[in-house]
């Protein structure tokens, strides 16, 4: 019969157990007059890498404080190591930068919205870019667009924004006490005004 056999199952063992150890084995505290266990490791100092001193708990705090690895450096020699350090020791290469082809706006403008860019014209650029317009022939969609809203193809620009105002307040429902039958005229509108002012012509 064995030990695990089911008569023994419940049944307190009468063999002691070894008392547990209260602290591990292993080096003695390094600290003079420390008889404490040392699992705690504190390097040496410089010129001494790989080599390590043994402490307590309360010994390596004690040692930590007073540690000094630059301690025989001088300040420059200190400055280079904190430089080097701050990149991973790897030498680093400035980036070079491109000067903008042309001179950018002011950051209280708000760049790239089409009115901003139409009031920074003068009113000599708005008259030369004018001629340019009526000298080149007009795209198919933009001769729409002068007939869509009823324009010649010399409009002004202010002749061009009265005339998109007008038909928007004759073709809105509300206008028309909620008739949807000149939606599609409304939409026509608004595209034909779109158009002219991506190219220029409001």
């Amino acid at each position: 019969m064995t030990l695990d056999s089911k008569i023994f199952v419940g049944l307190k063992s009468t063999r002691k157990r070894p008392a547990p150890q209260s602290e591990p084995t292993g080096p003695r505290c390094q600290w003079d007059g420390c008889e404490k266990n040392g699992p705690h490791r504190a390097p040496v100092g410089r010129d001494a890498e790989g080599l390590y001193l043994f402490f307590c708990l309360e010994h390596v705090k004690e040692y930590n404080k007073g540690y000094n690895f630059a301690a025989d450096q001088s300040d420059k020699d200190i400055a280079r190591y904190q430089r080097e350090a701050a990149v991973g020791g790897r030498p680093t290469w400035g980036t070079t930068v491109n000067q903008a082809p042309e001179i950018p706006m002011p950051s209280t403008v708000r760049s790239g919205s089409a009115q901003t860019l139409n009031a920074r014209k003068t009113a000599a650029q708005r008259k030369a870019q004018k001629a340019d317009l009526q000298m080149r022939k007009l795209k198919v969609l933009e001769a729409k667009a002068f007939e869509t809203l009823g324009l010649s193809p010399d409009a002004t620009p202010e002749d061009i924004k009265s005339r998109y105002k007008e038909r928007l307040k004759m073709h809105h429902p509300d206008a028309n006490q909620g008739d949807r039958t000149s939606e599609d005229e409304l939409r026509a509108s608004i595209e034909a005004h779109k158009i002219l002012k991506l190219n220029g012509f409001c």
